[in-house]
């Protein structure tokens, strides 16, 4: 199964709107970054507690941005994947992957069952337990 012409520049578009999308919370949350930084070297008094929340807020700003640069890398390679003919078929099966799938998951890379057992292998469905 190939991916009809209309089909594969609707992903396309839908790729690039959300890489722009990313590109923009990126750039604002660096900026936004940039002055709590300055900020805090202007001599804003923190106590214990405002300090431990501080941080946990950075954490999480921390990881917040390194799912965003991840998605921006996922969404680069599917582009790539489109310019040299290899978009939509699974990158371990060989498979046409689903048009439902691409267009719930534009920069999707397997199949749902590859991606199945890729999530099973790596702990990433499993749920947390105590």
């Amino acid at each position: 199964m190939s991916i009809a012409p209309e089909s594969r520049q609707r992903l396309a578009d839908a790729l690039r709107h959300r890489r722009s999308e990313l590109l923009a919370q990126v750039r604002a949350e660096l900026a936004a970054s940039d002055e709590q930084h300055l900020a805090d070297l202007a001599g804003k008094v923190h106590d214990a507690g405002d300090e431990s929340v501080a941080d946990l807020l950075a954490d999480l700003d921390a990881a917040r941005m390194d799912r965003q640069v991840e998605e921006l890398r996922h969404i680069q390679q599917a582009l790539a994947r489109m310019v040299e003919g290899s978009y939509g078929v699974c990158g371990d099966c060989g498979e046409n992957i689903a048009l439902a799938r691409l267009e719930a998951q534009p920069a999707a890379s397997r199949c749902i069952a590859c991606q199945d057992r890729h999530d099973h292998a790596s702990g990433a469905a499993a749920a947390p337990r105590l």
